[in-house]
């Protein structure tokens, strides 16, 4: 009689290994779960940047240099650096940036886990959707004028240069500039969830690789600074 086969063991085995993986899985979730509550919590700790001085600096950039934008974005990184010099970033290098069906440029003062500051815009008009995000956003405008809607309006919000749109964490709104427009756009919150809307259309659109390698070398040199100097 022909010994009995010992096969049945290897599925029992490749269960089990299955098994200790799904079990290390929702161990590291349930931590990874615990940071993030407890970060959240506390997030109001991490930010470096106050809201009404970079509406207060805006301002004064916009009396003292008006409709001279390149002024103005040097006036503002220049006030910032000041205070903050250790997270700024002064290389000014541009960069395409395609989100949400819109176009325009930007150029990163600083990124990082919590925080998010930089100078977006374009000199020929530009429309999209704004993206669901999970930080809030305030769009200071530098020059031009923007506009925005919300399903159910009549009439759009209109948002010229000196004031602020602050697009709360959570809302969507659909959004353009119609002609030039500049803002200085800080985001507080959870920022590397947003940069999946931020890379969505180089990935399935203009699949421009350039910008999105020089997007990403520019975003994870300032992130990973940052960390590496205490900063979320």
């Amino acid at each position: 009689m022909p010994p009995k086969s010992k096969s049945k063991s290897k599925p029992a085995a490749a269960g089990g290994g299955l098994s200790r993986l799904l079990a290390i899985f929702a161990v590291m979730t349930g931590l990874l779960s615990a940071v993030v509550w407890l970060v959240e919590q506390n997030l109001d700790k991490f930010y470096i940047f106050d809201i009404d001085h970079l509406g207060d600096v805006s301002k004064r950039a916009i009396a003292a240099h008006g409709n001279n934008t390149r002024e103005v974005v040097s006036y503002i990184v220049s006030e910032l650096n000041e205070r903050s010099p250790a997270h700024v970033n002064l290389e000014e290098d541009w960069v395409f940036n395609n989100a949400g069906g819109a176009m325009g440029a930007m150029y990163i003062i600083h990124a990082s886990v919590t925080e998010y500051l930089i100078v977006f815009g374009t000199a020929v008009g530009t429309e999209g959707h704004t993206g669901r995000h999970t930080a809030d956003d305030y769009f200071h405008i530098l020059s031009g004028v923007q506009l925005a809607y919300v399903p159910g309006e009549y009439e759009p919000e209109v948002y010229p240069q000196g004031s602020v749109h602050h697009l709360r964490r959570g809302d969507v709104k659909q959004y353009k500039m119609p002609e030039s427009c500049f803002a200085l756009e800080y985001a507080r919150g959870w920022i590397p969830p947003m940069l999946f809307f931020g890379f969505a259309d180089g990935l399935s659109s203009t699949l421009d690789i350039p910008t999105l390698w020089k997007t990403t070398r520019i975003t994870g040199r300032e992130m990973i600074g940052n960390l590496l100097k205490g900063k979320l």
